[in-house]
């Protein structure tokens, strides 16, 4: 382990004006994605949408410092037979790639589930840094309903997240720890904020148990969130309050930063409370690690047309810089519609 290297990849993720695009999902995912767009998920048709985003310059250069990615696509070669990796190291982001096999679900807990993917795990992680990444993503699912989340089933995640992270930092593979709180639910915003309180002091204490170098990761939590289905959706302000107040009682100073995911806003949520957040000036660098909040808008663009690339690039640009701006602290709604 280089604790110099994961340092330094870990504060390069969390840069200044800079986030992670979340360009991981599973062959199963992409495909609904696709069909919301009406175009067919085969290998070339993913090539060519991951592709379009990888060479969105100066977006790219300016905005994304790391692309998470899909075992296939981290094997995978551009139209012209550049790896794709290629493509992103040329545009000064880093690499990075999923490695976890997907929640199922936990045996004698209803309800819940355990991401599973550590059997094998070292081995994979020393090929997939031969092939260039240099971080990886790990993501705990947690939800909220009657009777859960049970104590039992966080302290397996908690364990879980921390095991895969210390196998990432003997690989010099920085680890984006996600613990996710669902906001799939009806539940409060003050829910959401206990429930995170106790997954976060659970996830920190094992990574603390684990002897995890704190100052090579990177945290990428849900933010205090009412669920979707809750009568009162909260503002911008009230979720950065909560948000603020949250990791301030359970994030260790050490860390890094901190690079949220979206977790089923819209784009324009996302960006609002993300900006909120910085606004308040945290210990830690805020950024973002968004899929749908990045993507969503240059899918819709493209519908797997050639002739829509142009217009694709245009607008995945448009959501980097609006989220580079958010976190900073320097977005606004009128920037946002003048920009459009």
């Amino acid at each position: 382990m280089s604790k110099d290297q994961l340092a330094q990849v870990a504060q390069a993720l969390v840069a200044p004006g800079r986030g992670i695009l979340a360009a991981d999902e599973s062959s199963s995912t992409i495909a609904k994605r696709f069909a919301a767009i009406g175009v067919e998920s085969t290998e070339a048709a993913r090539r060519d949408y991951r592709e379009l985003l990888f060479r969105t310059t100066p977006a790219m250069q300016k905005y994304i410092s790391g692309v998470i990615l899909y075992d296939e696509t981290v094997r995978q070669k551009a139209a012209d037979g550049t790896p794709l990796v290629s493509l992103i190291e040329k545009a000064g982001s880093i690499p990075g790639i999923k490695v976890d096999a997907g929640a199922k679900p936990l045996p004698g807990f209803p309800g819940e589930t355990i991401t599973e993917g550590l059997d094998g795990l070292a081995g994979r992680l020393k090929d997939y840094y031969d092939l260039g990444a240099r971080f990886a993503k790990w993501r705990a699912v947690i939800d909220i309903a009657d009777g859960i989340p049970t104590r039992g089933a966080i302290l397996a995640n908690a364990e879980a997240l921390a095991r895969y992270a210390a196998l990432c930092q003997e690989a010099n593979i920085v680890p984006i720890v996600e613990p996710e709180v669902l906001m799939d639910g009806g539940h409060a915003l003050q829910r959401c904020y206990e429930v995170s309180e106790v997954v976060l002091r659970a996830v920190f204490t094992a990574l603390y148990e684990q002897r995890v170098f704190l100052e090579g990761i990177v945290l990428k939590p849900n933010m205090a969130v009412a669920g979707k289905k809750s009568p009162h959706q909260a503002s911008p302000a009230e979720v950065a309050a909560a948000s603020v107040r949250l990791f301030k009682n359970t994030v260790p100073v050490a860390v890094p930063g901190i690079a949220f995911l979206s977790g089923g806003q819209s784009d324009f949520e996302a960006t609002a409370n993300l900006d909120a957040i910085a606004r308040l000036s945290p210990p830690w660098a805020v950024t973002f690690s968004y899929g749908r909040a990045l993507q969503a808008a240059p899918q819709k663009a493209w519908s797997g047309k050639a002739a829509n690339v142009a217009a694709a690039q245009a607008a995945f640009a448009h959501r980097a810089q609006m989220n580079s701006l958010a976190s900073l602290g320097q977005w606004s709604e009128p920037l946002e519609k003048a920009a459009a």
